[in-house]
């Protein structure tokens, strides 16, 4: 079941703030007609057609793509994750029972793939290239933005900085900032995504973007302090 790796194309909520990214309304689109077909192609799955199978793969595949690409920070990873994730999903489609979407469902199994990744892999050294793809959010560390030759080397730190500090918390709440924070899929999604309510969604996203922001705050100081020295 060979898939070419899709064209990385940024989110749209990374170049305008207030507009929806792609994987917050992939399947908004296609509520009604669409999401019959969809559920029609589950149906067929299950009884053991392939080519329905084939059909979900090719429609969900770059959607969970870009999911698994913010989580784990690495196309590369993040496409082997895909894999991983829909073979998890073709062995235990008999218990998707329709109360979500499709798209949801599928997006949860790709978050406990790479949940299994970070647990088994805690290595930083691989994982900047994931907030490479999200360096114009600042999660306000007070880091103004510079012109010149040296805005290049700033937005590297920053984004050095804030991978840093997502590494310096707890896991669950590390979660709940990259769906809302990176991906700003809507709270409904993020909650169902990771199986908490969305009360309980807004805590964690408040208590990791205070944490962040303590970190950042530090991290700049220490910056800034190391500058002075010299």
């Amino acid at each position: 079941m060979g898939h070419t790796r899709p064209v990385e194309r940024e989110p749209s909520h990374l170049r305008a703030v207030g507009a929806e990214p792609e994987t917050a309304t992939a399947g908004r689109a296609t509520v009604g007609d669409g999401e019959a077909l969809v559920q029609e192609l589950v149906g067929r799955a299950r009884s053991g057609d392939m080519q329905a199978w084939a059909r979900l793969y090719q429609d969900h595949f770059d959607g969970l793509f870009r999911h698994l690409r913010y989580l784990t920070g690495c196309p590369q990873l993040a496409e082997e994750l895909v894999q991983e994730s829909f073979v998890q999903a073709l062995c235990c489609i008999g218990k998707y029972d329709g109360r979500s979407r499709f798209s949801t469902w599928l997006h949860g199994i790709g978050l406990n793939v790479a949940r299994h990744h970070w647990r088994s892999q805690r290595s930083t050294a691989k994982a900047h290239a994931r907030l490479t793809a999200v360096q114009e959010v600042q999660v306000q560390s007070g880091l103004g933005s510079v012109g010149g030759p040296d805005r290049t080397m700033l937005a590297k730190q920053r984004v050095a900085m804030l991978y840093q500090a997502l590494e310096q918390i707890p896991e669950h709440l590390r979660e709940a900032f990259i769906l809302r924070e990176l991906e700003d899929l809507p709270p409904a999604e993020a909650a169902a995504q990771l199986g908490i309510t969305t009360n309980n969604l807004a805590v964690r996203a408040s208590r990791a973007r205070l944490r962040i922001r303590k970190l950042l705050a530090d991290s700049a100081s220490g910056v800034h302090g190391e500058g002075s020295d010299g």
